[in-house]
């Protein structure tokens, strides 16, 4: 009520400026016809109605009403005969004045009507417009949790209310943003959930709406401020209720996706468990149990046996190893030393490193710029180059050869392994930087962990390089990943 009070003293001058205008602008149209000898009434009329009718379409049809009868009035006395005074002398002038009068009136009437309506139009319009730009601002919130928090902000924020709150049913939770007005109670909204049906209180500025989808209730909603269209409140309702909704079924999927995808990793992680580990124990059991039997064994048997068990526990080490490494990677708990270093560098040190494993297979090294220079771990750097060329070397023919080629491309060095082996499947392509992950079809003919690659993307993406992969079956695959320039560097050398 004291609102209300408030709101009716600051127009309280505004109308008075508004009806003072509209006897102004009579006394004006008065003053200038009846200090002009050649006029017609009927003009006069016209100028009168033009004036009314516009004043009707700026400030409504309280203040056009008001300039009617002032109209008449002035019409009456100073240009109908006799004037000067208020008798009317000829009957037709009686009917004329009354069409007047009535014509001001009902002009008035339908300007008012159009205005409102013009009005009611934009007030559409606007709620149209702030409706679609919530919508928008919905699709931008992540877990149920941020968008329950975010959607009583967003709504005081969209609209331009004082206050908004959501009640959630299964929840039995209570989501507020702006002022804590007593109107937005929990049993105001817990209500509106009973009653499945608006509640607009114009005299409070309060509105209440269900968050409806189809048949269902979610829960209900309470804007304190202006007031909203029944329209725009269901409409709201209805966004609302499909965003949570969408939420949670996002978070659903969310969930069923981690869990198979954390059911694969276990299956990769036992497979790759059952071959890589339980191989080389095998191994070094059967060994060590030779070694304790009292079989006669000469020294050179022994020292083969012995040899097993060391290789093997090599294997075990560095699968154990991998396995550490990557996870160190995935949790940044690894600090790159990175210095200037030449990309022919990178290559010689990571073919020093394979040669034994490489035998007598040729390489080929084509570096279209010999001193392009990378800022680089160096260590790290060509452990990744050492993982694409002993899988270069494991997944071709011995006499096939391996290109290791180089160029620059604006900020990054690309750095390519290319084989001629039997190359990947396309649906494969997507999946051979996953942990574990070895192809379909070489998985029990080579050896391996399947960390290698994922060990090699993690240390790529810790320098802010890329790595991909090309391939075609039959043919071979061409590995590519880049590491920054160092322009100065390179420019010198």
């Amino acid at each position: 009520m004291l609102g209300y009070k408030r709101s009716v003293t600051k127009k309280l001058p505004i109308l008075v400026a508004r009806y003072a205008a509209t006897l102004a602008a009579v006394c004006v149209i008065t003053y200038f016809y009846t200090h002009t000898h050649r006029f017609n009434v009927t003009t006069v009329a016209f100028t009168f109605l033009l004036a009314i009718l516009g004043s009707s379409a700026l400030w409504g049809l309280g203040v056009s009403i008001f300039m009617s009868v002032a109209a008449t009035l002035a019409y009456n006395y100073f240009f109908l005969p006799p004037t000067g005074t208020f008798t009317i002398a000829d009957p037709q002038n009686w009917v004329a004045l009354f069409f007047f009068l009535a014509t001001a009136v009902l002009g008035s009437h339908l300007a008012a009507r159009a205005r409102r309506q013009a009005a009611e139009a934009n007030r559409r319009r606007r709620e149209v417009e702030r409706l679609y730009r919530f919508s928008q601002r919905l699709l931008s919130a992540g877990n149920p949790i941020e968008l329950l928090n975010a959607i009583p902000r967003q709504i005081v924020d969209t609209f331009e209310v004082g206050a908004a709150a959501l009640f959630l049913a299964d929840k039995q939770k209570v989501y507020r943003s702006g002022i804590n007005l007593p109107q937005l109670d929990a049993d105001s909204l817990k209500a509106i959930v009973v009653r499945e049906d608006l509640q607009i209180d114009e005299e409070r500025s309060v509105c209440f709406a269900p968050l409806r989808l189809g048949v269902r209730i979610l829960g209900s909603m309470g804007i304190s401020g202006p007031v909203l269209s029944r329209q725009s409140l269901e409409a709201l309702g209805t966004l609302i209720a499909v965003a949570i909704e969408r939420a949670y079924a996002t978070e659903l999927v969310g969930k069923t996706e981690a869990t198979r995808e954390g059911e694969r990793l276990k299956s990769i992680l036992l497979d790759a468990i059952t071959h890589d580990i339980r191989t080389p124990l095998t191994s070094m059991k059967a060994s060590v149990t030779t070694l304790l039997s009292n079989a006669k064994l000469d020294e050179g048997q022994r020292s083969e046996l012995l040899n097993i068990i060391d290789e093997e526990c090599d294997r075990l080490n560095r699968l154990v190893g991998e396995a550490g490494e990557m996870a160190r990677l995935e949790a940044g708990d690894v600090r790159l030393q990175r210095q200037p270093h030449r990309v022919e560098e990178l290559v010689l040190a990571a073919l020093d490193t394979c040669k034994s494993g490489l035998g007598t297979r040729p390489i080929h090294v084509e570096l279209k710029n010999p001193a392009l220079t990378v800022n680089a771990d160096m260590a790290r750097a060509r452990e990744v180059l050492v993982h694409l060329i002993e899988n270069a070397n494991l997944y071709s023919s011995p006499d096939e050869p391996i290109t290791i080629s180089a160029e620059e491309k604006e900020d990054f060095a690309f750095i390519s392994v290319a084989d001629h082996g039997p190359g990947i499947d396309d649906q494969e392509v997507g999946l051979i930087f996953d942990k574990f992950y070895r192809g379909k079809d070489q998985r029990f003919r080579v050896s391996g962990t399947g960390m290698g690659l994922p060990i090699a993307k993690a240390i790529v993406e810790a320098h802010g390089g890329t790595i991909g992969i090309v391939s075609q079956l039959g043919h071979g695959s061409v590995f590519t990943f880049s590491l920054p320039i160092v322009r100065g560097e390179t420019e010198r050398r």
